[in-house]
């Protein structure tokens, strides 16, 4: 995501995008950098020939902070186009199109078959990854092929609408903790059950203080912080309220 804030960020203040922009300039450069964010955070967080979930989270984390930090100078020296890129940053569906929809359609269904077919494999790394390569799993080849998956999700999603953060963390543990861990039904119900909920978060946005217009990433971050404080607590322990 932050990959993708700095790509289209770039492209709203570069002059020669300028000429571009009725052509899509903006989402060529999200998608653009959302891509080159995630192979840079994949070849940091390898080690050797195989990727630790720790040594990649961290990788992510870092990565994240550095192109934050670059996006967040280009914005104090951005000018009149600082309303643009903090509504952009702040995501929204108030400038995408059924055409956009139609654009995006092909690269997001491909990822989730793709996805949806690695969920035995899913379902068994729950376990333990040491325990799923002895059963005839090859883990890092599933990784890999799910990264690359989700990769291509979410760059085709955030390129027109902006950066809408959350979802994809409160809803996939909302579903399961409520049908449970099996990936064969928890994937397919994280899809319906996530667009359900952007769709009521940006009537919302769009309901809430007319006529102006709140960009939809505000309320699904208001609602998406305080469950994933929740889960840290539940799973860790951790005493924040």
């Amino acid at each position: 995501a932050s990959g993708a804030g700095l790509g289209a960020t770039i492209a709203m203040l570069t002059p020669f995008t300028l000429a571009w922009m009725a052509f899509g300039a903006v989402p060529l450069f999200a998608f653009i950098g959302a891509i080159g964010a995630v192979a840079v955070v994949y070849l940091l967080g390898r080690v050797g020939k195989t990727l630790p979930a720790t040594t990649l989270i961290l990788a992510g984390v870092a990565m994240s902070a550095l192109l934050a930090s670059i996006t967040s100078y280009l914005m104090t020296v951005s000018g009149e186009e600082l309303h643009g890129i903090v509504f952009w940053l702040l995501g929204g569906l108030y400038l995408t199109k059924w055409s956009e929809v139609w654009t995006v359609l092909p690269c997001v269904l491909a990822g989730l078959v793709v996805i949806w077919i690695h969920a035995r494999p899913l379902n068994v790394m729950q376990l333990d990854e040491e325990q799923a390569q002895q059963l005839g799993i090859n883990v890092e080849r599933v990784k890999l092929i799910l990264l690359a998956a989700a990769t291509l999700i979410t760059s085709s999603a955030i390129c027109f609408t902006g950066l809408i953060g959350f979802v994809g963390i409160l809803i996939p543990h909302a579903v399961r903790l409520i049908w449970g861990p099996d990936y064969r039904f928890l994937l397919p119900l994280s899809t319906l059950v996530g667009a359900i909920f952007l769709i009521l978060a940006d009537t919302l946005a769009r309901t809430i203080m007319p006529p102006t217009e709140i960009p939809v990433g505000i309320i699904t971050a208001f609602c998406g912080a305080p469950f994933f404080l929740y889960l840290l607590r539940r799973k860790k322990g951790l005493a924040f309220f």
